[in-house]
């Protein structure tokens, strides 16, 4: 299940996440949490749904369907995030998915995704449930409470914030500069350090979503975390070195192999 916005430019959100599903073999659900008027340059709107209407949602899936593992993404306000975790918290503890908290802040072209007074909600209710967390570096930032701006911040803040809430952290280096774009994985003691060649001249709206949604996949099929968040580091490497020319943007291929040669 994914619990996030909709983006209806295709490549962010509720999107991103059910293809990449797909692609990865798994069946997904969703709770829509805001409608977005966007596209890769702007956020122009941003509506809400109801705190009670993204419970039902909630419920209604869980109430029919074996939730192997569950992510969350933009959630806006407080409210929703409360109604986020009683839903999750009322579960038996056996039925509880995997839970992948993608911290949803700040969107790539700079719009507010969280209301600032929301963010201590979403650490003091759902971090402390979550199998993993995964900031990119503005978020971890922000978290941390002081600029990141090389590899070693990357993995000196994976290690705070894993030991802070006491879960696995992934903080995603991406937004450094450097011919590599590095994350870290942090679980206790246990430290792995993931890299990809940077692809250059390439839109990154929805990578964070579709990084995230690709570890949920792997979660809900059974692998352990760390086989989990390497392949979803393939996956979202692939989804932009193939990226899909379209119009003036290239749109991540979400597909499970590049498309055709057009005609």
């Amino acid at each position: 299940m994914t619990v996030a916005g909709s983006d209806n430019s295709g490549g962010a959100g509720i999107q991103a996440d059910l293809k990449t599903f797909t692609s990865l073999g798994v069946y997904g659900t969703a709770a829509i949490t805001c409608v977005v008027a966007e596209n890769p340059k702007v956020v122009q709107t941003i509506r809400p749904m109801p705190p009670t209407l993204v419970q039902e949602q909630m419920e209604l899936v869980f109430d029919v369907f074996p939730v192997a593992a569950m992510k969350t993404g933009m959630l806006f306000s407080g409210p929703i995030i409360s109604a986020v975790a009683d839903v999750f918290e009322a579960l038996p503890a056996q039925r509880r998915p995997r839970l992948v908290i993608d911290p949803v802040m700040v969107a790539t072209s700079g719009a507010l995704l969280l209301r600032r007074p929301a963010v201590q909600q979403l650490v003091d209710r759902l971090f402390p449930l979550a199998a993993i967390v995964t900031p990119n570096l503005d978020e971890a930032a922000l978290l941390c409470g002081r600029p990141l701006r090389s590899e070693d911040d990357v993995v000196r803040a994976a290690a705070e914030l894993a030991s802070r809430w006491g879960v696995p952290f992934l903080v995603k280096g991406g937004h450094l500069k450097g011919q590599q774009a590095v994350d870290y994985l942090v679980d206790g003691s246990d430290v792995l350090r993931l890299e990809a060649d940077r692809i250059p001249n390439v839109q990154t709206h929805g990578t964070g979503c579709t990084y995230s949604a690709a570890i949920t996949a792997g979660l809900a099929r059974g692998l352990d975390l760390p086989r989990a968040v390497v392949r979803a580091k393939e996956f979202v490497t692939r989804a932009i070195a193939t990226a899909i020319p379209l119009g003036r943007f290239k749109a991540l291929n979400h597909l499970p192999h590049p498309p055709p040669d057009r005609a």
